[in-house]
């Protein structure tokens, strides 16, 4: 037999590592940003992809469904209304680009505006899939400093200040302003209006990534920044996935004409049509039912998370309440580093988010971590704690046993 080709010496220098073989998830599944399993709305789309392909099944006979390369046009519709009416936007269908999911945006807008050797600003606890796109492309990533209420802006202002003094402009500012990943924050109005302020006085772009925005349970809605004046350097960027499905892979960001036709020139290929068909439909009559119904799921699993964390770890897990989202971020003490137990809880079937991997500089979130509370069941999130408490404690002592009681 001859021996099998050689493709590994022909790859490209610089490649990220190679992924392992798939061997499905753990019991204890509190990684990534899955969704509730009990709130897909299986029924519900089954019967728009019956009605939605006899109302409109032959659009698919043309690239793009004689829609243009913006996206579905029902679609662009749907979120046109919902940005209004939820968000405060005044965007037309004409200003709504639908990608295949939110990293499709951002990687577009990074074709777009970014070389090697650029500056970009962070939160300093922010989304890994984001900042990992900006490292692969040689970008200089910054932390921006958080507190309990999002993103510091005073010292965001100081910050860009001290860099213009060394003569580097960042080409943006990345925020994910409501119900923030990992830590949940919701950026007050007037912080929004202060951070959109400075940054146009100093030429510096904002995407806004408001993928979470539709799940605070918590509170008003705050408009986005895209909505607020003096918002016309915002790039808007937001996700079906988390309040809906992340395998049906949509996104959309908004932004003016000559930022979108760049993005398309980039973007190639249009995005599947029949999912933009299908989602557009159920959604123009169901949104808020649905997202209703999700929010009170996803609380009631929140709080059972927070018993859990109190009831197994007492005062050796600190964290903030969500208002809304998935996650929770907890922190530890200095001696729990949760980059090298995540290999034995794995071993004990669970899965966490290790905070070094969301955090711009990993050592200062070396006890950290996330966990997405969406997808397993309110049983499994009890057990999942009780058993990531063991783990802890049989290999840093913490929680110690005596302190495995409530908070409350």
């Amino acid at each position: 037999m001859s021996a099998a080709f050689d493709f590994e010496s022909r790859f490209a220098k610089g490649l990220p590592v190679p992924q392992p073989k798939w061997t499905g998830f753990p019991k204890y599944n509190f990684i990534g940003g899955h969704n509730d399993p009990e709130s897909i709305p299986v029924e519900g789309l089954i019967e728009a992809t019956a009605r939605v392909l006899r109302r409109r099944g032959q659009t698919i006979a043309t690239y793009n469904q004689d829609c243009g390369p913006l996206g579905d046009i029902e679609m662009r519709e749907f979120l046109a209304e919902r940005l209004a009416k939820y968000r405060g936007m005044s965007a037309t269908t004409e200003d709504i680009l639908v990608t295949s999911g939110s990293g499709q945006a951002l990687d577009l807008i990074n074709d777009i505006l970014l070389e090697s050797g650029d500056t970009v600003i962070m939160e300093e606890f922010t989304y890994q899939g984001a900042m990992n796109r900006l490292r692969a492309r040689g970008v200089n990533v910054l932390g921006a400093k958080l507190d309990d209420g999002g993103i510091d802006v005073a010292a965001l202002e100081a910050q860009l200040d001290a860099l213009s003094a060394k003569g580097v402009v960042p080409k943006f500012v990345y925020t994910i302003p409501t119900v923030q990943n990992p830590t949940s924050s919701v950026l007050s109005v007037e912080r929004r209006a202060a951070l959109l302020k400075i940054t146009r006085d100093r030429g510096v772009p904002v995407i806004e990534d408001e993928c979470y925005a539709d799940l605070l349970w918590d509170g008003e809605w705050p408009a986005s920044m895209l909505a607020m004046e003096g918002s016309d350097h915002v790039i808007h960027v937001g996700s079906f996935s988390k309040y809906l499905a992340p395998a049906l892979r949509l996104g959309y960001a908004v932004a003016p004409w000559a930022v979108l036709a760049q993005m398309i020139a980039c973007k190639g290929g249009g995005t599947g049509a029949l999912g933009q068909m299908v989602v557009a439909d159920f959604l123009k009559n169901n949104y808020e039912q649905h997202v209703d119904d999700l929010k009170v799921r996803l609380k009631a699993k929140s709080d059972a998370l927070v018993e859990a964390l109190e009831e197994n770890f007492g005062t050796s897990a600190e964290f903030g309440v969500p208002g809304g989202g998935i996650y929770l971020w907890i922190k530890f003490p200095p001696e729990v580093d949760t980059l090298k137990l995540a290999d034995k809880a794995l071993e004990a079937g669970i899965a966490y988010n290790p905070g070094p991997q969301w955090s711009v500089d990993g050592e200062a979130a070396r006890n950290h971590l996330r966990i997405c509370f969406a997808n397993p069941s309110i049983e499994e999130i009890r057990e999942g704690v009780a058993k990531l408490a063991d783990v802890f404690h049989a290999e840093t002592g913490i929680p110690p046993r005596s302190a495995n009681v409530s908070r409350s």
